[in-house]
């Protein structure tokens, strides 16, 4: 461990006041009075957000990113500290060319100059675990070349581990804060990060992305140049374009906002509901528009994938809202098993429709998705709610796309957009031939078990013969077995029958 970088966090944590915040929010009475009155000549000034935020700024570029990650965990932050930490700007001094050019020639095998006509000294972004340089191959593609900044992986190593650290002592002094289970968020930040600064991983989830959407004219992602990939360094196709957020020169370009809203929430529910893989990080540093009014998505460090599971979940709890079910919405989340099996289903109901129904009281166009994810997640963090990190990024994503569309063209109709996706989302959830297929492709599975199942029934019987004492109860429980098993049997030659059938 670094001593001198843990007395750094320490001094910079007293500085702007942490420890304040986390005395007052978790420590014992007794804890809490004595250590305000031992500090009471410091003056605390701004808010706790605030703060917090300038705090982590200070720190250093991987610690923003482990705010950012934190203010997506609105369902166990309080609001002011999510929102503040939500304006984190993930924006570093570059790094000199010579040690980019190092890294290159390193992850070439060769000098640069062999694959490359040129490569721009002055990068046109960066960030805390890389930059991004312009070149053009010797072969005469223009390209943009994303490179992790060196020794990154000694130092995340560092500091995450002065985060376990002192997430440990937070939780052995101050009790309370553990329902906010910071190692587990420190443990999710290890693993998303560690992704992250690995470029096959991005170029891997880019070329998905690319083959996801080739047929959808409104959105262009970059070509990866694989042979020129590493760890390290990922080369790919140079898309020029407009940042999203810059309306006036769209406007002046002659752009139609109405159609590129529209499609980019046709891209986020194509990419959840019909996919199960979106891009995570759409924010406008990352979504441009080309001169044909086409998005540009660049970016794929961070993506996230959704289970059958999962999407049932997010469609029917839609479904649901749009219906007032709010019964259904609180039985699917104990069902789920995201909130105690013993929870008070009637007071979990009462608590979502107390929420839910003043957002409903607005206009249809003006409800936001995001914003009734959030307050969902709100109203069952007093249930005891286990949020699947999965639906964190998804609600985070889709208050990005909103934010923009809306942005774009403020008369869009959200609900309106996605209703077409649910509705098919449903259809072809019924549909029988899913089902079919479904049993189709688990039919080898199921007939590699047939075999074992009579043996598995003798060694029941055999393990039962031997355990067992009174002979009558013997010969019940064998006779259940034996009905149990031919049911099973029965069952399984009956779904591959019936999915052969329905195919």
């Amino acid at each position: 461990m670094n001593i001198i970088r843990l007395f750094t966090i320490v001094a910079i944590s007293v500085r702007f006041g942490l420890d304040e915040i986390l005395v007052r929010s978790f420590a014992p009475d007794w804890l809490r009075r004595s250590w305000l009155t031992l500090m009471f000549w410091r003056p605390i000034g701004k808010g706790r957000g605030l703060r917090l935020r300038r705090a982590l700024e200070k720190l250093g570029p991987l610690f923003v990113k482990f705010g950012q990650v934190l203010s997506t965990r609105q369902d166990i932050l309080p609001a002011d500290i999510a929102s503040a930490l939500a304006d984190l700007q993930d924006k570093v001094p570059a790094q000199p060319f010579a040690k980019i050019e190092a890294t290159i020639n390193a992850s070439l095998g060769q000098p640069w100059q062999q694959v490359f006509e040129s490569i721009d000294p002055q990068p046109i972004g960066s960030a805390s675990v890389a930059q991004v340089h312009r070149g053009k191959l010797i072969s005469g593609p223009q390209v943009a070349i994303k490179v992790l900044r060196p020794d990154l992986q000694r130092k995340i190593g560092r500091d995450i581990s002065l985060m376990r650290t002192a997430a440990a002592i937070v939780e052995r002094f101050a009790s309370d804060s553990r329902r906010l289970r910071l190692g587990e968020i420190i443990d999710e930040f290890d693993r998303s990060l560690h992704e992250e600064i690995d470029l096959l991983h991005e170029a891997a989830n880019c070329t998905q992305m690319r083959r996801n959407f080739a047929n959808f004219p409104m959105l262009r992602i970059p070509k990866v140049h694989w042979p020129l990939c590493t760890s390290e360094v990922m080369v790919m196709e140079e898309l020029i374009g407009t940042p999203v957020d810059q309306i006036e020169d769209l406007i002046a370009a002659g752009v139609d906002l109405s159609r590129l809203a529209k499609a980019g929430v046709e891209i986020f529910f194509t990419q959840v509901f019909r996919d199960s893989f979106f891009h995570a990080d759409m924010h406008p540093g990352n979504l441009h528009v080309d001169d044909q009014g086409r998005f540009i998505a660049l970016d794929y460090g961070i993506t996230g994938t959704l289970s059958e599971f999962d999407k049932e979940y997010i469609g029917s709890n839609f479904l649901a809202f749009l219906n007032r079910d709010y019964r259904k919405v609180a039985l699917m989340h104990v069902e789920a098993g995201w909130t105690p099996a013993d929870t008070n289903i009637p007071q979990f109901e009462a608590a979502i429709r107390a929420v839910c129904e003043p957002i409903f009281a607005l206009p249809l166009k003006e409800i936001s998705f995001g914003r009734l994810l959030l307050q969902l997640f709100q109203v069952a963090r007093r249930f005891n709610l286990i949020v699947q990190p999965q639906l964190i990024l998804l609600q985070k994503t889709l208050l990005n796309i909103e934010g923009i569309g809306r942005r774009l063209a403020p008369e869009l109709n959200l609900w309106e957009t996605a209703r077409p996706f649910l509705e098919e989302w449903v259809k072809k959830r019924r549909d029988p031939r899913k089902f079919a297929s479904a049993l189709i492709e688990g039919a080898p599975a199921l007939m590699a078990v047939l075999p074992e199942v009579p043996q598995a029934v003798r060694r029941a019987v055999h393990q039962f013969n031997t355990a067992a004492d009174d002979r009558a109860t013997r010969e019940r429980q064998l006779e259940r077995r034996l009905r149990r098993s031919y049911l099973i049997i029965g069952a399984l030659i009956g779904f591959i029958a019936a999915a052969t059938f329905l195919a």
